[in-house]
């Protein structure tokens, strides 16, 4: 059973920036962030393919959140910039353990996850 620990949530003001940081225990595949507000759904923010070669994002995201991994630390990470209070969230790391992955953008696809972290952006 592979383990995902991520780091860097917090609490920042809204145009600042964050740096995630998830490690994987084992090897794994394709990698993704998704968050949960408060009362709301999980949702899909940024997934990245084995090699990294590929990224996908949520619209919300495009332009400001970028996807990147380093496969020798077995690390993904996600760098927010401009953050805006619709933004605040519990962060969670996600891992397949099959190299395809039919669509990285859903939940079920992942077989491991994080416990989650935290970003708070005030207004």
């Amino acid at each position: 059973q592979v383990q995902l620990v991520e780091s860097g949530g917090g609490l920042v003001q809204a145009g600042e920036s964050l740096r995630l940081s998830c490690t994987a225990s084992g090897r794994t595949y394709g990698m993704g962030w998704f968050r949960q507000a408060p009362g709301k759904e999980r949702e899909f923010v940024a997934a990245i393919s084995p090699s990294g070669g590929i990224t996908y994002y949520a619209d919300s995201v495009k332009g400001r959140f970028t996807i990147s991994r380093d496969n020798a630390k077995n690390t993904v990470y996600l760098q927010m910039n401009s953050l805006k209070p619709e933004d605040t969230a519990v962060y969670y790391c996600a891992a397949s353990r099959t190299i395809i992955v039919k669509n990285m953008r859903v939940s079920h696809e992942y077989d491991y996850w994080g416990q989650g972290t935290q970003v708070t952006v005030s207004s």
